[in-house]
């Protein structure tokens, strides 16, 4: 876990995006990066640092993905068949804590990590507490029964800021869902632009 997981609105204004779209976001009324010299920063970013950018807002929507971690999948999608960026995007949105946070399980993809981590989720009947863990289409992910009445789970489930998208089929009332396909990257229901050919961009210099 690292330290900006404890400030990861500071995130939102350091990218100067709502990246989750959240309604509580600091950037939605301070429009500019942290700092005494936030809103005095100005310039026109190289070509280097819109790469950067569009790098540093992928990996924070996933939940501030190591370096490590981010280029590993970087070099596993290059390795598969088709669109090195559609690839990618397949492959984050297969994570386990992707799911269970496109699943509302929980309302942030942080927590949805904490949910994992903490024993509260089985894939396919065993439990796993591995929060990178691939899953797999047809793929079965459930909250144990021992903590289906964890009244944060409910509370995430009756939010609206976000609906479950196509690849995922919801049985709220068990709270389970089935992971039906790998989603093309135009299903990905993202709050603000994201640029994974820019990504790609970066890490092929």
């Amino acid at each position: 876990m690292t330290k900006r997981l404890n400030s990861k609105h500071k995130v939102d204004r350091r990218l100067k995006v709502n990246l989750w779209g959240r309604p509580k976001s600091p950037f939605n009324t301070r429009a500019y990066g942290p700092g005494q010299h936030g809103q005095s920063r100005q310039g026109k970013p190289s070509d280097y640092g819109i790469q950067l950018q569009a790098k540093q807002k992928l990996k924070g929507y996933y939940g501030n993905i190591n370096e490590r971690q981010f280029r590993n999948i970087y070099k596993k999608a290059v390795m598969l068949r088709g669109d090195t960026g559609e690839n990618l995007i397949g492959l984050l949105e297969k994570r386990l804590d992707a799911v269970v946070y496109r699943a509302r399980f929980s309302t942030t993809i942080f927590s949805a990590r904490q949910l994992i981590n903490h024993g509260h989720v089985k894939v396919n009947g065993k439990k796993v507490n591995i929060s990178s863990y691939v899953v797999n289409e047809e793929d079965t992910i459930e909250i144990r029964d021992k903590s289906k009445q964890l009244a944060f789970i409910d509370i995430a489930l009756a939010n609206k800021e976000r609906e479950t998208p196509e690849y995922i089929q919801l049985d709220e009332k068990n709270k389970k869902v089935k992971f039906v396909r790998t989603p093309k990257f135009e299903e990905v229901p993202y709050p603000v632009v994201m640029e994974p050919n820019l990504v790609i961009e970066y890490y092929s210099r």
